[in-house]
């Protein structure tokens, strides 16, 4: 078994879209691969598990394989749990200028 640590990039956090991209990719890989954060652990092939780990921009995750390839493989979860799925991905000064936008409207 091999963990790596990754910490939660996109703006929105690990909603339904993100999911659903990384049991996507989780379902065609033979061996286990859970995530473990302060809200708990989820099988990474199932969408309902991941979500419900309520995953925000900046939360810290440990990803978990085991089974063949595991260094490649984890490498690759890593890189999903940190990818910024949601474009343009803004950083938190363009957030909250959105932000101060939609509610003076």
């Amino acid at each position: 078994m091999i963990e790596k640590k990754a910490i939660i990039r996109n703006g929105q956090g690990i909603h339904c879209r993100p999911s659903a991209r990384i049991v996507t990719e989780a379902i065609r890989y033979s061996g286990e691969i859970r995530v473990v954060s302060e809200a708990g652990e989820a099988d990474l092939r199932s969408l309902l598990s991941l979500v419900s780990l309520g995953l925000q921009e900046g939360s810290v995750v440990r990803v978990r394989v085991e089974g063949e390839n595991e260094e490649a493989i984890c490498e690759k979860f890593v890189a999903l749990m940190e990818a910024h799925f949601d474009f343009p991905a803004l950083s938190p000064e363009g957030r909250d200028g959105m932000l101060g936008t939609l509610i003076s409207k």
